[in-house]
């Protein structure tokens, strides 16, 4: 008898646990929990990024964001964090006399913020089409000393010597050269970054960030 009661019990319980699993329950996410829009990734201050002795830049093709990342890479292996031995700053180095003509005033604030560096570059790469309009209407598809003149090389030159002095090299059809102090040079740029789609981007008169 005592087994006949057991057994019905045990099988009132099974019972009872296979109704109720297969409800489902609503359940409330605490406010504190919930993702209302994408969330920023907040990059250490200060960090120093070591590149491997064999690297490659990120092959993204010939768009506008593939020149981007193909010039930073040269300039400071994509490190947001960077600055070189002349104080030039974050992942595109640039130096603090530009991004003034931009509106960026703290260097501090700038070398620690990748959100406002983009944003500065594109304003940048917006300025110097303006500034170089007619040049790029010139000169882009004529060859000096050999190098294809594209506007992406015309764009990366102006970001290494500035606008003046691309315009100078091309004026001059080669003549007047420009290298940096680490040696660098127009002409290096205008083959290195030709070919790129930079039509994302209109020229714009004096942008600011």
């Amino acid at each position: 008898m005592r087994r006949c009661i057991f057994f019905f019990s045990s099988l009132i319980m099974l019972l009872v646990f296979v109704s109720f699993s297969g409800l489902s329950l609503d359940t409330t996410v605490p406010r504190t929990l919930k993702v209302d829009e994408p969330t920023e990734v907040l990059f250490p201050k200060n960090k120093t990024v070591l590149a491997p002795a064999m690297v490659t830049p990120p092959f993204l093709g010939s768009t506008f964001h593939g020149f981007k990342e193909a010039l930073a890479f040269k300039e400071s292996s994509g490190n947001y964090f960077a600055t070189n031995t002349l104080g030039y700053l974050g992942k595109y180095q640039f130096g603090i006399n530009t991004l003034e003509l931009m509106g960026v005033y703290n260097s501090s604030v700038f070398l620690n913020d990748p959100k406002l560096q983009e944003k500065a570059f594109e304003t940048n790469i917006a300025r110097n089409k303006w500034i170089m309009r007619r040049d790029i209407k010139k000169y882009v598809g004529t060859s000096i000393k050999g190098v294809e003149i594209t506007e992406s090389g015309m764009l990366a030159a102006a970001h290494l010597a500035g606008p003046g002095n691309v315009m100078k090299y091309l004026r001059s059809y080669g003549k007047i050269n420009f290298k940096d102090a680490y040696g660098s040079t127009i002409v290096n740029y205008l083959r290195k970054f030709s070919g790129y789609d930079i039509s994302l981007v209109m020229p714009r008169r004096n942008p600011k960030v």
